[in-house]
Formats: C-alpha cells, structure tokens, sequence
C-alpha cells in the first residue's frame, strides 16, 4: 500500500477524486496527509470528513518532517498554489506528481495557474486544451510528462466553461497517473516517462 501526501490550496475536488479513487481501491494507496498552505480552504474539509490528517503548514521544513512522519512514498500537488522547496523536490525525485490546467509546454510555467491559464487559452485562440499530470522537479511545470488530455475548445466557451471541461479530465489522468505509480509501472527515462502496462 502506498502511503499518499495531498498538497492543496483550494477547493479540493482533484483531491475529492484521488480519496474516492483509494476508498474504491482503484488506487493501491491510501491518502495519509493533506496540507494546505492556506487556512480554512475547503479541501481541509473534504479531508476531515473521511478522517484523513489534514492541516495549514508554510514552514517548508516543518512540511518535510510531516512527510517522513507519516512515511509518505507519493507526494501528489492537487492545485497547490506554492513552489516546493529543492530540498523536498531532491528527496521526492520522481515521487512527486502536479497537475496542471493546460497541454504542457503550452500556457505553463510562472504566472500560470488556475483561471489565468484558462483566460489566456480564450484570449490566444488555441483550437484544443487540455490538461497534464507530470513528475515535479527543480523548475516550473518542466518535470517529465506521464498523462495528457485533450479538451475541444468551442467558439462560444469562455474561461469559465473551459475550467468547468478541463477538471472532468484532470480528475481522470490524476486518478490514472496515481494508480500506475502505485502498481510500480512508470519509468523515467532521460526525462521521458514510460508507461509498463
């Protein structure tokens, strides 16, 4: 069984899907630790409700012990609006998994989180979307890419309705991308990931 730390700041619905996903046991894990780095957001909620440790911590060595406490093996960053320490990012290689709103290397990076990517997806005009899980390193959304998926961009959607399609994928591949690693079958290769099915 693997022992899964969840990073949020938000609302939490990709961590509502990853709780549903262990408590079906489509996922060979279990959520051990939520950490918010805001107070009383409501994914703390959702955590607490299925009696999962859940709490408000900044101190980035403080969140590392809690991460050894509890014998974390998968770190997952579900909308967690902070950069992870390198010190963290070295002991977790390729044990820690973000999701992002956008088909990376497409509107990533600095500055591009939340609403934001999704506004500026309407304002350029892309035809297609989408959404990404990837490995976390040292930079911003430059980790090697494990699950991709591709949202229709129509001519009257807007931020809001894009958001809306974007996260119905994000809770699939973020659900899918975790059961892999937790049946031991991602590889990364010279920044590739490689799926063992």
């Amino acid at each position: 069984m693997v022992n899964i730390a969840v990073l949020v700041s938000g609302g939490g619905t990709n961590l509502q899907a990853v709780i549903d996903a262990t408590e079906s046991k489509e996922i060979n894990g279990e959520v051990k630790l939520v950490i918010s780095n805001k107070e009383g957001v409501f994914a703390l909620e959702r955590a607490k409700k299925h009696n999962i440790r859940a709490l408000t911590e900044k101190d980035n060595e403080k969140i590392l012990a809690l991460m050894e406490e509890e014998n974390i093996d998968l770190i997952v960053l579900a909308g967690y609006l902070k950069i992870l320490p390198e010190a963290l990012v070295k002991k977790y290689k390729n044990k820690i998994i973000n999701i992002h709103p956008s088909l990376i290397p497409s509107f990533c990076g600095m500055g591009y989180y939340g609403s934001k990517v999704h506004e500026a997806v309407i304002k350029r005009g892309v035809k297609f979307t989408g959404a990404t899980v990837h490995f976390v390193d040292e930079g911003a959304d430059t980790g090697p890419i494990i699950m991709q998926a591709v949202v229709k961009v129509d001519q009257d959607d807007d931020a809001s309705s894009i958001a809306k399609k974007v996260l119905v994928e994000e809770h699939k591949i973020l659900k899918d991308s975790i059961r892999l690693f937790c049946l031991n079958k991602l590889d990364v290769k010279d920044g590739r990931v490689y799926i063992n099915e």
